[in-house]
């Protein structure tokens, strides 16, 4: 049986936002800088009641932070989370790495009792 994760679990917000190319392309165009929501919505064929959820979501991943500054609600990329989120995703890759380079060694092997035969 596996178990699920704790509540708790940081990453798993995280992920879950990162699942959608909605919220992607929004981390994107933050990534150049603090935005207002209207700017950050443009490209996007959806309401802004659409848009404020994704933004929600993505502000409870901790992807976002959002300000409050005259009329303006500027969003501003918060890149902690996915900097944890990549150093998760470092560690299966050293595994598949290691799992390669011996599935290499393998190959080369059989390669040599080949060529004797």
């Amino acid at each position: 049986m596996v178990k699920q994760a704790p509540h708790s679990d940081p990453l798993s917000p995280v992920f879950a936002a990162l699942a959608d190319p909605t919220r992607r392309a929004i981390l994107e165009k933050l990534s150049g800088g603090e935005m207002p929501v209207t700017e950050l919505a443009a490209p996007f064929n959806m309401s802004l009641p659409a848009i404020s959820k994704h933004l929600k979501v993505l502000e409870r991943a901790g992807l976002i932070t959002r300000g409050r500054e005259a009329q303006w609600r500027p969003c501003k990329l918060d890149a902690g989370p996915l900097k944890e989120a990549s150093d998760w995703v470092e560690h299966y890759r050293r595994f598949w790495e290691a799992s390669f380079d011996r599935l290499d060694d393998y190959l080369k092997e059989l390669q040599k009792k080949e060529k004797k035969k």
